[in-house]
């Protein structure tokens, strides 16, 4: 835990925005120096217990996704090393394999969420109206069901503190344009499919996630953010899968079982977690990267 990096400190640039997990510095003009934290947020809160190593592995599970998904949508990666960037060893030292230089984008004002099973919000969703954020279903669904082919279903993107809003495909519409409301669409799907099959391929199901796209100064889509890690989806063990009930995760799921379990009102300020919950948690999104990412031996 004494390696943890809750909050970090670069002086020779400009902080402009702490989010739920990522600080973001001004690098340039066109770049931000963007260094995910060990901050684990959950139900939009941010947690104050650190989750060791965790901004490590969304940074290094992220650049490979990033990487493997260049064929399908440009990236926000520059490839301009941190230690470029950040003048302070010290600090440099801090940031460790967290930071990365990005271009800078303009953010479009929605999440972009790829949903494969019927679990977590959607099923409370479907068992109240039939619906997954008005998307009619068939009935007489399980929980943990795989949908014939994944929906999509945006949402705002809340600040902290804040819970994020579930939307119809029309307010994206209204938000964004239809053009490019149909962009997001669908190259989130594609996404989604692309990174489903790999991830099956290692044991590991896809059951949801949401993506988060900029545009550049030309107007182009550029994915952003992160990628298909624990933070921004739900990943369940293939070989534990079932009907009836989801299987147990690798994702920040087995912290907001635990939130649920202490009856605690999902607003801030979040309670600590115990000190044996963080380790374990550190050990699943590790556990996670090396199956994805790792050839085996």
């Amino acid at each position: 835990m004494n390696n943890s990096l809750l909050s970090s400190t670069v002086s020779n640039l400009k902080l402009v925005h702490r989010g739920k997990v990522r600080d973001i510095y001004e690098v340039d003009s066109n770049h931000l120096l963007m260094i995910a934290t060990d901050r684990l947020s959950a139900f939009d809160v941010v947690l104050p217990t650190a989750i060791p190593q965790k901004g490590e592995i969304l940074t290094e599970l992220s650049n490979f996704w990033f990487e493997k998904t260049t064929h399908l949508i440009p990236n926000h990666l520059t490839h301009i090393s941190v230690a470029d960037v950040i003048d302070d060893s010290q600090e440099c030292v801090a940031v460790g394999g967290r930071g990365v230089v990005v271009k800078k984008l303009t953010p479009l004002p929605i999440e972009a969420i790829v949903r494969g099973y019927l679990v977590g919000s959607g099923w409370k969703d479907y068992k109240r109206t039939g619906e997954v954020c008005g998307i009619k279903l068939p009935d007489n669904l399980q929980e943990a069901a795989q949908f014939p082919a994944p929906i999509f279903t945006p949402s705002t993107k809340a600040a902290v503190g804040v819970h994020d809003e579930n939307i119809a495909f029309a307010r994206a519409i209204e938000l964004v344009g239809e053009a490019m409301a149909n962009q997001v669409r669908d190259i989130s799907i594609a996404l989604y499919q692309f990174a489903s099959a790999y991830a099956l391929s290692r044991g590991i199901i896809i059951a949801d996630t949401k993506f988060e796209f900029g545009l550049d100064d030309a107007g182009r889509l550029v994915l952003m953010d992160e990628i298909f890690t624990p933070d921004s989806s739900r990943f369940w063990p293939a070989d534990q899968y079932q009907l009836g009930s989801p299987p147990p995760s690798f994702d920040k799921q087995f912290v907001r079982d635990y939130l649920e379990s202490i009856a605690w009102d999902k607003n801030p300020p979040a309670p600590d977690l115990p000190e044996e919950l963080a380790i374990k948690t550190a050990e699943k999104y590790r556990e996670a990267l090396v199956k994805l990412t790792r050839e085996a031996a």
